[in-house]
C-alpha cells in the first residue's frame, strides 16, 4: 500500500487568533482535530504509513498525534526549519519516499470522503494525478424562468459542475522529484510544467464531500456536516 504524505506546515494566518498557539491541522472540527479526521479517513481505505511534513508549532502536532499508535497507524515527521511552500515541503521529504514508487499527498487543511482506493488507480503512466471536485458556490443560487422572469426555486450553495477545482489530494510517481522546487508551491511551479508536458491526469469526484478549512465559517460548517459524511469516526 502507498505511503501518504500530509502537508501540515502551514501558518493558518486567516484563522488567527485560533492559530496563534495551535497549528491549523489541530483545530477542532466536531470535537476532533482536522488531522485526526484525515487519519481516520486514510485508515478506512487501508493506508497506515503516514509522513507529516510539518513546521509551524510542529511540536504540538507531535504531542497530540505522537507516533500514530493510538490510531493504529504509523506516523513519521519531516520538519522544515523555515516555510518552504508545498513543493519545497514535499521535496524536503524525498529521503522518506525513496523506497516507494508511488505515493499519495494530501493538503493538511482539507476534509473529504473521496474514495482513495478508486483514486489510486488514476495515475496510469502519468507522473501524477490530481483529485478534482465541483466548484462549491459560496452563495445561494436563484433559478428563474428566462422568458417570464418568474422565480422557480432557491438552491442553497450548490456545486457548480461546469467547473472543477483542485481538491488538494494527489498521487505521484517518484519521478515527481525531478519537477519539484527546493522552495515554492507545487501548484505554481510543478503542476503547470507537468500539464504542459501532458503528464498530469484529472481524477474526477463529482459527488464526494469536500471542504477546505480556510476561515472560521469553514470550521463551523465542517463541524455540522462531518458527522454525517464521515462514517470513519465510528472506528475509534
Amino acid at each position: 500500500m502507498y505511503k501518504i504524505v500530509i502537508l501540515a506546515g502551514g501558518l493558518g494566518k486567516r484563522l488567527r487568533p485560533l492559530t496563534e498557539n495551535t497549528p491549523k491541522v489541530l483545530l477542532p472540527v466536531a470535537g476532533k482535530p482536522i488531522l485526526e479526521w484525515q487519519i481516520l479517513w486514510l485508515r478506512h481505505y487501508g493506508f497506515y504509513d503516514i509522513i507529516l511534513c510539518v513546521g509551524y508549532l510542529w511540536q504540538r502536532i507531535r504531542e497530540v498525534i505522537g507516533d500514530g499508535s493510538r490510531y493504529n497507524v504509523k506516523v513519521a515527521y519531516v520538519v522544515e526549519s523555515e516555510p518552504l511552500g508545498t513543493g519545497g515541503a514535499l521535496m524536503n521529504a524525498k529521503k522518506e519516499l525513496e523506497d516507494t514508487d508511488k505515493f499519495i499527498v494530501i493538503n493538511g487543511d482539507i476534509l473529504t470522503n473521496l474514495d482513495l482506493e478508486e483514486f489510486s488507480r488514476y495515475i496510469d503512466d502519468n507522473v501524477g494525478a490530481i483529485a478534482l471536485v465541483p466548484l462549491p458556490s459560496t452563495f445561494g443560487i436563484v433559478d428563474f424562468d428566462k422568458n417570464t422572469l418568474k422565480i422557480k426555486s432557491f438552491i442553497e450553495k450548490p456545486r457548480i459542475r461546469d467547473y472543477w477545482i483542485n481538491a488538494g489530494v494527489y498521487i505521484f510517481r517518484n519521478e515527481i522529484f525531478d519537477y519539484l522546487p527546493e522552495r515554492g508551491d507545487i501548484e505554481r511551479t510543478t503542476f503547470p510544467k507537468l500539464a504542459s508536458e501532458l503528464k498530469l491526469k484529472a481524477a474526477i469526484f463529482p459527488d464526494a464531500f469536500w471542504i477546505s478549512i480556510d476561515s472560521h465559517k469553514d470550521l463551523e460548517e465542517a463541524s455540522k456536516m462531518i458527522p454525517e459524511v464521515y462514517p470513519f469516526h465510528r472506528y475509534v
